[in-house]
């Protein structure tokens, strides 16, 4: 069967070809697709190339179809598989297989298999590894919006604090404690926060930074302080480019006790720094934007690590069941990640979306790979 897909050569090297694909064996699944969002990391993957952790050394030999957050149906079956999944379905794919504990992914490693193209081949270990997942919502872009969702579930999961005197991680962000989502007024932002005031845990008090009062004021549209009042959360926008002194503002805000829970969702060095020093004791720091930058670093105080425990935490990405939970989410009418996308393109708008990323305003961009 010929396919349309988007395929990674090399370093800011992304072509839309048209090819033959192989023939399923009784481990593969044949699969159309019909949306992918695009993401930070697929940027990121066609800027770097081979340099790219995911992306094998050999790409310019055997390119790679880039897209990891994407949704479909399946249109047929090996033999090995007919036990569990049929013809007709659809479906969505957590892409962090951990398969052997490599870090080969859809979107990123693979041939045949990634979220911008027509149709795909799904490799045995992805079965194998139960990331394949029945999808039953409406409307295709839901299940795109599945994965970018389980990496917000996966950062609030991995969040963790200790108890005094015992050597014991309690897991989780501090249930009707103090949170702040420092550059959060974009697309992942948005959908923290719709996370926090909607899931089952979920602070008293939760503070969104931005310097672009554009961002913010459509944030607060989306997300008013109204809404999260009703679900017991104390929500509050901050510009903190208008603000004098940003430590001290927030700070107040806590009356000077701190956060338990800091997200950071820029990699820039000030925004690490600010979010290390609004923690409260025993206060965990997740920097959940990854950086593009190998060897980028901040400072962090160390005499509150050893005196105040307070600490940090990084996550790349959710796992199947992060994203399971954000599929029941969705289905359930408990978070809505629609308001992530502000750009719909076609397959033929998928290059210079992922290359310029970066460049272009708004949030989630989503591909509808047969347009």
């Amino acid at each position: 069967m010929k396919t349309k897909a988007l395929r990674l050569h090399g370093k800011n090297d992304l072509r839309l070809e048209e090819f033959e694909l192989p023939e399923p064996n009784d481990n593969e699944i044949l699969a159309h697709i019909v949306s992918d969002s695009i993401c930070m990391s697929s940027y990121k993957a066609a800027v770097q190339g081979p340099s790219h952790k995911r992306v094998p050394a050999n790409v310019a030999e055997k390119p790679v179809i880039i897209g990891h957050e994407f949704c479909g149906e399946i249109i047929s079956v090996g033999s090995k598989w007919h036990y569990k999944f049929k013809a007709g379905q659809k479906f969505t794919i957590q892409p962090a297989l951990n398969y052997k504990g490599t870090l080969e992914a859809p979107g990123y490693s693979y041939q045949y298999i990634g979220g911008d193209a027509t149709y795909i081949i799904i490799p045995g270990e992805v079965m194998e590894m139960g990331c394949l997942l029945p999808y039953e919502g409406d409307a295709w872009f839901y299940g795109s919006l599945s994965e970018p969702m389980s990496c917000i579930v996966g950062g609030y999961h991995a969040n963790y604090h200790t108890i005094q005197g015992k050597y014991i991680h309690s897991m989780g962000i501090v249930d009707g404690g103090a949170e702040a989502i420092l550059a959060g007024a974009g697309p992942m932002g948005l959908g923290a926060v719709d996370y926090a005031v909607h899931c089952d845990r979920h602070p008293s008090l939760l503070i969104v930074t931005d310097i672009d009062d554009v961002r913010l004021e459509r944030a607060a549209q989306i997300l008013p302080p109204e809404e999260a009042a009703k679900n017991g959360v104390r929500l509050i926008y901050v510009n903190t480019a208008k603000v004098e002194n940003p430590r001290e503002y927030l700070l107040s805000l806590t009356d000077g006790r701190g956060f338990d829970d800091v997200f950071v969702l820029a990699p820039v060095k000030p925004v690490v720094e600010l979010g290390d020093s609004i923690l409260a004791r025993n206060g965990c720091l997740n920097f959940f934007a990854g950086p593009t930058d190998p060897g980028f670093s901040a400072l962090f105080n160390f005499y509150n690590v050893h005196y105040a425990s307070t600490h940090i935490v990084g996550t790349s990405g959710g796992n199947t069941e992060d994203m399971i939970e954000s599929l029941s989410l969705m289905e359930k009418g408990r978070i809505n990640p629609a308001m992530m996308i502000t750009h719909v393109g076609g397959l033929d708008s998928a290059a210079q979306t992922t290359l310029n990323l970066p460049k272009i305003p708004g949030g989630k961009k989503l591909i509808y790979t047969n347009i």
